[in-house]
């Protein structure tokens, strides 16, 4: 059996089969700390949860609510009037904490797959350690014409510049090396690759892009739109391969909580491995879709949204751009110029008016525009847009600026006059903080990360990972939105802690602000009579945990659909 034969299996076996009854209940989920939020955003708690034969949610029990009775049995004689239920099974929850199926507002999927399947140095702390890294899996994969892997960062290696090709070289010289960045705005190649891919001193830095340069010739690293330079010289997957990806991406969501993501630039390829998952019955993670661009909805929606499909599993509804690059990469485009680079302002990607094309041309058709926008100039040109936009295309759109990091506070106000959705990850600050100090400098913070002060404007905030930019725990999100501290407890009392949300506006963020972000909210991102009975069993109320025990957090059962999609191994 393969390795893809084998996952699917894996996912067809833990659905639980049940036995339809018209009518009736099928499922009782009891003895649990049910949480829920409510329509008004208020919490609900609740002891036990039925599920009818069609998946979705019949009621919420309370205590001291009868509960339905299993087939053949009476209720108690005290309640001899009340009416009796049944139900094809029970699980009994052994008093843990149930929890509405985590939404990632905003992740790449098949990145997440890749990174699964390829070579991540997400966890190396030196150059050092990653030359070792990447020729030790050099050697344990010979027959690969390409070495591709992600996850590097001199931040994080203290380098305090790029590394270089020779770098890489002194690794891996035999063979093509082309190795993304954490954020993936930048890659870095070896010689070998750049001379697959015909870049030469000649080599011209492309709109949006900025091929660095040493001694007169391309050093290596290739920063946003200049990556397609080697992107073009890199063999193509096969189908199968990518539906690997998925399959182990489906895998390690279900295994955190997530049952829905929003795949934040869904190309043609990953819409035909999505495709192909649910004509075979084994895709269970619900995918929000983005277009990678226009050109991916153009060739897939035929003039509108998709529908819902597979049982509301896959939909494509709205269209990713991107106005900037990223903070780590000094692609983030800035009002002012960097603090730790003076004379550079970042990169700004599109043009006023072709930005506008590319809104107004997936506006036309009525998808949901999200644009990926992390500096002040950015974000800024992002509402000029819309602002433009919105006297055209009105209704309901619920524009999307993903990221939003460093945001003008004078711009902040204008997010929520103009309905603007505030997709942002928490954990991104955790990561960032002393890097954004440093680009950015002691005075330019106020609009950093700015959470509470999107709140307090009226914005409305959906949260997620960026997965694999970071990992796609949503406990350590949650940590992270509530304390503004990273896992080690850094720094005491949390970075610009003025910002820090609420827990229940945690909650909120990967759940009904999730949801809503991406036009679910009446099917998915809360539990509450004919929504989908997509919910987790975990060890922690989130609620009521210390912090350390939120993100230690660990989940034993995943439900999608009124069915298991995922249990935890048991211990041994």
């Amino acid at each position: 059996m393969t390795s893809l034969a084998r996952i699917a299996a894996r996912f067809a076996g833990c659905a639980l089969t049940l036995a339809a009854t018209p009518a009736f209940a099928d499922t009782l989920v009891d003895n649990v700390n049910g949480i829920t939020l409510d329509g008004k955003g208020e919490v609900v708690r609740f002891s036990g949860l039925v599920i009818g034969s069609d998946g979705k949610v019949v009621r919420l029990i309370r205590g001291g609510t009868q509960p339905p009775m299993p087939d053949g049995k009476k209720p108690k004689k005290k309640d001899k009037n009340a009416p009796v239920e049944t139900f094809d099974y029970r699980l009994d929850g052994k008093g843990r904490t149930l929890l509405p199926g985590l939404i990632d507002a905003h992740g790449h999927v098949m990145g997440l797959g890749w990174q699964a399947l390829t070579l991540d140095l997400s966890d190396t702390k030196t150059l050092a350690e990653a030359q070792a890294k990447i020729a030790a899996y050099a050697r344990a994969n010979p027959n690969r014409k390409w070495i591709i892997g992600r996850g590097w960062n001199q931040e994080s290696w203290k380098l305090g510049r790029f590394p270089t090709a020779a770098e890489l070289d002194a690794a891996v010289a035999d063979r093509p090396v082309w190795l993304e960045r954490v954020d993936g705005h930048a890659g870095w190649a070896n010689s070998r690759a750049m001379a697959e891919a015909g870049v030469t001193a000649q080599t011209k830095s492309p709109a949006g892009g900025q091929v660095q340069m040493e001694g007169g010739k391309p050093s290596g690293v290739f920063i946003d739109m200049a990556a397609a330079l080697i992107d073009k010289a890199v063999p193509q997957p096969l189908a199968k391969e990518r539906d690997l990806a998925l399959a182990k991406a489906q895998e390690a969501l279900l295994a955190l909580g997530i049952t829905a993501i929003a795949d934040m630039g869904t190309s043609l390829d990953d819409w035909q491995s999505f495709r192909r998952a649910g004509d075979a019955g084994w895709l269970q993670t619900r995918i929000f879709s983005y277009s990678a661009n226009v050109e991916p909805m153009l060739s897939i929606a035929a003039g509108e949204p998709t529908p819902w499909l597979y049982g509301d599993r896959l939909r494509m509804a709205g269209v990713k751009l991107y106005a900037d690059g990223a903070l780590g990469s000094r692609g983030a485009w800035l009002k002012q110029p960097y603090a730790d680079k003076p004379g550079e302002r970042g990169l700004q990607f599109l043009e006023d008016a072709k930005l506008r094309n590319l809104m107004s041309r997936s506006a036309m058709d009525g998808f949901q525009i999200a644009v990926h926008a992390i500096g002040d100039a950015a974000n800024a040109q992002v509402l000029d847009a819309i602002d433009e936009l919105s006297q055209t295309y009105t209704g309901d759109r619920r524009w999307r600026i993903e990221h939003a990091q460093i945001v003008d506070p004078a711009d902040i106000p204008r997010f929520a006059r103009l309905g603007v959705i505030a997709s942002m990850q928490p954990v991104h600050q955790t990561s960032d903080r002393l890097m954004a100090e440093a680009r950015l400098g002691p005075n330019r913070l106020n609009g950093a990360y700015a959470w509470h002060s999107m709140q307090l404007a009226g914005v409305r905030l959906a949260f997620g990972s960026d997965v694999p930019v970071e990992s796609a725990d949503p406990f350590a999100g949650m940590a992270a939105a509530f304390t503004r501290m990273d896992a080690k407890g850094d720094p005491f009392g949390g970075w610009q802690p003025q910002e820090r949300v609420s827990r229940e506006d945690a909650l909120a963020g990967f759940t009904t602000g999730a949801a809503y972000a991406s036009f679910a909210e009446s099917r998915v991102g809360r539990l509450a009579p004919g929504y989908w009975a997509d919910f987790i069993l975990v060890d922690t109320d989130p609620l009521l945990a210390t912090p350390a025990e939120v993100r230690a957090t660990k989940v034993s059962e995943t439900w999608i659909g009124g069915k298991r999609a995922w249990a935890a191994k048991p211990a041994n």
